[in-house]
């Protein structure tokens, strides 16, 4: 016998499994000729630039869920179309309306499943894939691409908080070393605190984030009229940036958590740092790609819940232009968010309120 919540009828369990089967086997099934094409496409570039097998491998460990990930509502709409127009195609449907099913209490169990697949969605892009991305990025620029992430930056400068400037004249990434460094308090816009020091190196090895060893230094305290210079050997201190600030890499905000992502818009907002958008669009991004599967569920069972002589074959169709239409008018979007003045938030969510409407129409359209 058979366990099940009590809220869920054979029914429900019978299409929750199929979906749920389906939307898995079709992940391994096109993820595994993905890997298969791209590692053909690339086996020279590997080869000439002395890719090892066990680096190869663990970049292909991290390139299966990235990319399963990011088309997750085109697999998703590719299972419903595939299992329902199976169940249309043998009646079940019709036994299902016959029965006093109606296609309201019929999207129960593909709504679930859809809430499944989204709670999954959105904590691989979260938590899992951003810690997957870093060997991921390494790897395709190190063999695939050629190009090195940046070791050093020169002339940087960054609000650490409020009234708070930082300048270092150069950074060196390797040793996570700046040199010639300065640090400016203002108080009601006039300079209160000066510090300059020779050099100042990130600790790596403190649990505290944000902690600097400060070498050679010297402080000059000004209260109105009076100044007060103090000198350091070395100096513990916390200050509100890391090297990533300095060398930050190409799709660099793919690497950060929900968390690190919200504390870096925090912190680039006090810096007032032109880079902002591009995270803020990631962030929104996790959320709307999750909320995008229960808009591919209502579209594929809409146009496959009815029997057609030709198969599956019209709504797989006319699903695959709706759901290719959906990733182009996201990734339009998303630029928009980027290189124009649309708020981010809005050219995320655009996409998913159009096609919400679409998905609408189709479900009053759909056979009841």
């Amino acid at each position: 016998m058979k366990l099940r919540p009590p809220f869920l009828k054979r029914i429900d369990t019978y299409i929750i499994g199929k979906f749920l089967g389906t939307y898995f086997f079709s992940i391994l099934l096109i993820i595994s000729v993905a890997v298969v094409f791209d590692y053909n496409d690339n086996i020279d570039k590997l080869t000439q630039n002395g890719a090892p097998w066990q680096e190869i491998a663990e970049y292909y460990l991290n390139f299966v869920p990235y990319y399963a990930n990011l088309f997750s509502s085109l697999f998703v709409f590719i299972s419903v179309i595939f299992f329902t127009s199976k169940l249309a195609g043998n009646s079940e449907i019709i036994a299902m309306i016959s029965a006093g099913i109606s296609l309201r209490r019929l999207m129960r169990p593909y709504l679930l499943s859809a809430a499944v697949i989204a709670a999954i969605t959105l904590y691989l892009s979260s938590e899992i894939i951003p810690h997957g991305s870093v060997v991921r990025l390494e790897f395709e620029n190190q063999y695939k691409r050629r190009k090195k992430n940046p070791t050093y930056a020169e002339n940087v400068q960054l609000q650490v908080d409020t009234g708070v400037i930082a300048f270092i004249e150069h950074f060196d990434g390797p040793t996570k070393t700046g040199y010639h460094f300065q640090l400016d308090k203002f108080e009601k816009k006039k300079l209160v605190s000066h510090l300059t020091a020779t050099s100042i190196t990130y600790d790596t090895l403190s649990s505290e984030r944000f902690h600097w060893k400060i070498h050679n230094a010297n402080i000059r305290d000004l209260r109105g009229m009076r100044e007060r210079i103090t000198h350091h050997d070395l100096l513990d201190s916390v200050i509100v940036m890391e090297p990533s600030d300095f060398l930050s890499t190409r799709n660099f905000q793919e690497t950060m958590t929900n968390k690190e992502l919200l504390e870096y818009i925090d912190r680039a907002r006090i810096r007032g740092t032109g880079k902002l958008k591009p995270f803020q669009v990631e962030y929104y991004k996790r959320f709307a790609s999750g909320f995008a599967a229960f808009i591919m569920t209502v579209i594929g069972v809409s146009l496959s819940s009815r029997k057609r002589k030709g198969g599956m074959g019209f709504s797989l169709g006319v699903g695959l232009v709706l759901s290719v239409s959906y990733a182009f008018f996201q990734a339009v979007t998303a630029g928009f968010a980027t290189n124009a003045n649309v708020p981010p938030l809005l050219a995320v969510w655009l996409p998913n309120i159009v096609f919400t409407g679409i998905a609408y129409y189709l479900y009053k359209k759909a056979p009841r």
